[in-house]
């Protein structure tokens, strides 16, 4: 079995301890001496893996993003129809990981960091864009195309909404009755288009 290198494991530890500064501040208000505290190392060491702060936040996310992906493939696994495969990415986006604290905090800094960073926009942008294609790719089988482009938006505005919601302590939903609220909606915008005969097929 191949030897894993001190290098990985403490990157992988910063980034983890990146996302619980961020938890506990609420913000991206944290420093990397914090960060470097928390994960064991010295503050030279974040700054050589990572080369500023900023990086340190992107790697963060790309790592919360990454386990949102993997936690989406193996919902869909277990998916055999069309709405079976939207329970699953709606399932996936309030995954008990997914919906942490300081998670949560990480996506509301995300938000607000991709505002002004060239690359936490681009990230968010290849975020937003996959969870919209996926959303459309099964809506598609069940009503027309631009039906099924306006309820991904919808659906896709209704997960941040409820994620800011969180962060901001203003939700008094748990990620329970969270996800039940967006599979609500989907049935709600699902039956208007069946009541008017544009497309939708069971499943």
């Amino acid at each position: 079995m191949p030897k894993i290198g001190m290098e990985p494991i403490r990157r992988s530890a910063l980034v983890r301890a990146t996302i619980t500064e961020i938890g506990i501040a609420g913000s991206l208000d944290v420093t990397v001496g914090s960060i470097a505290r928390r994960a064991g190392v010295s503050s030279a060491l974040v700054h050589h893996y990572f080369g500023s702060k900023e990086q340190i936040f992107l790697a963060a996310m790309r790592h919360i993003l990454g386990g949102f992906g993997a936690r989406a493939r193996a919902e869909l696994r277990e998916a055999r129809t069309p709405r079976d495969r939207l329970n699953a990415i709606i399932a996936a986006s309030f995954d008990e990981e997914e919906f942490a604290p300081e998670v949560i905090s990480s996506w509301l800094s995300f938000y607000v960091q991709a505002q002004n960073v060239a690359g936490a926009r681009r990230l968010l942008r290849v975020y937003t864009g996959r969870l919209h294609s996926n959303l459309v790719f099964s809506l598609k089988r069940l009503t027309n195309e631009a039906n099924a482009h306006l309820i991904a938006a919808g659906l896709a505005a209704l997960i941040d909404g409820l994620y800011v919601r969180q962060a901001l302590g203003e939700n008094p939903l748990d990620r329970f009755q969270s996800m039940g609220l967006v599979w609500d909606y989907l049935d709600l915008k699902l039956a208007q288009e069946r009541d008017r005969g544009d497309g939708v097929q069971n499943g």
